[in-house]
């Protein structure tokens, strides 16, 4: 049995969650109107996952979160609006230790909540399972990583031109989904404004937080990071992720190799799509060009494309469980021999920068 607690402070929300959580056979859920009553639950229902809104009142979601990270860690669903403003405080929360999160339906809830029910339950259902110890660990190790990290300024890098790029012509590929902001920092914010290659990510989230997700990156790291909204080329010391809710791939020009936004296939059950964004890089540059990274998330993408990069003399690396918030992609792409290594979170920026780029046809 899953002991979900709904902490929320609109009595309509509750309602519905209710109805949506309390008819899976396997759920017993239990309600919150706000921070406060939540953490009184910590102990007396002992929940196996919350779900918790963002903007409560006298104890909001952040300060409820921390809170309970630091009394007795359980994963948590973060549940926020579609808003510039609950994009940066769901991003916070994610680096707080939340597992995932949910974005409430739109317009009159109560009228889409059949079509949000089987992402509320997925989510909750997969939460559930996941580590909230490790995402806590997480957020300590990218603490003091950044505390001792030189910054580069937001604004102004000169990224070195495309014809640097296309003399050692090649590709970082990532894939990550639940979990996978905090996962994204650890990645990145070690990694030089030197680095030879530029690194394309397919993150799994809406268009509405992929933008806020790449500025505070950008903020952050010594390379640059951008949102993918327009064809754009690719250089080195930056990073580019995929706008949410459609899928990034890679395509040719005459100036060079560029990344761009392609509306969402039917075939790609997860959107940005890292199996998408693989198979767009083989077709358009070496296998031996090219490095594919799987990280923490819920599901299989990305998996099978990493395994056919591999199988032509692409590298990649998972990423281990004992760090995965969630070892769905990573696991996968180990069960189906995919993986040339597996590596704890801290240790995949630094496999990364072993695997120095080869000459061209080596």
């Amino acid at each position: 049995m899953i002991k979900a607690l709904v902490v929320d402070d609109s009595a309509l929300v509750r309602k519905l969650f209710r109805a949506v959580l309390a008819r899976e056979p396997d759920f017993e859920v239990e309600f919150a109107r706000n921070g406060l009553e939540a953490l009184e639950l910590l102990d007396t229902f002992a929940p196996d996952v919350i779900t918790l809104d963002v903007n409560m009142p006298q104890m909001g979601g952040l300060e409820c979160l921390d809170q309970i990270m630091l009394r007795k860690p359980c994963p948590v669903v973060m549940v926020s609006s579609v808003t510039a403003e609950g994009a940066e405080e769901t991003l916070e929360a994610l680096r707080l230790g939340a597992v995932d999160f949910v974005v409430k339906p739109a317009g009159a809830v109560s009228l889409a909540m059949e079509a949000f029910a089987p992402t509320l339950v997925e989510k909750v259902r997969a939460a559930a399972a996941a580590k909230p110890k490790a995402s806590l660990r997480l957020k300590e190790r990218v603490g003091r990583r950044l505390a001792t990290a030189p910054r580069a300024p937001a604004r102004g890098r000169s990224p070195r031109s495309a014809t640097a790029l296309r003399s050692g012509e090649g590709l970082v590929l990532v894939g990550t989904s639940t979990g996978g902001p905090p996962a994204l920092e650890a990645l990145l914010a070690p990694l030089p404004a030197s680095f030879e290659w530029p690194i394309v990510i397919a993150q799994h989230m809406p268009a509405s937080f992929t933008g806020a997700l790449a500025r505070r990156l950008d903020s952050i790291c010594e390379i640059g990071v951008v949102e993918v909204r327009r064809p754009t080329p690719l250089e080195p010391g930056c990073a580019y992720i995929g706008r949410g809710d459609a899928d990034i791939v890679i395509a040719r020009r005459a100036g060079g190799l560029i990344a761009m936004a392609a509306p969402a296939r039917a075939e790609y059950p997860w959107h940005p799509s890292t199996d998408r964004l693989v198979r767009s890089a083989m077709e358009n540059v070496e296998a031996d060009r090219l490095i594919g990274i799987l990280m923490t998330g819920m599901g299989y993408d990305g998996a099978q494309a990493m395994k056919a990069l591999r199988e032509k003399g692409g590298r990649t690396i998972a990423e281990a469980e004992e760090t995965a918030v969630v070892w769905g992609m990573p696991g996968e792409l180990v069960r189906c021999g995919g993986a040339d290594w597996v590596e704890p979170l801290p240790k995949i920026f630094e496999r990364l920068l072993e695997l120095k780029p080869r000459a061209p046809n080596s």
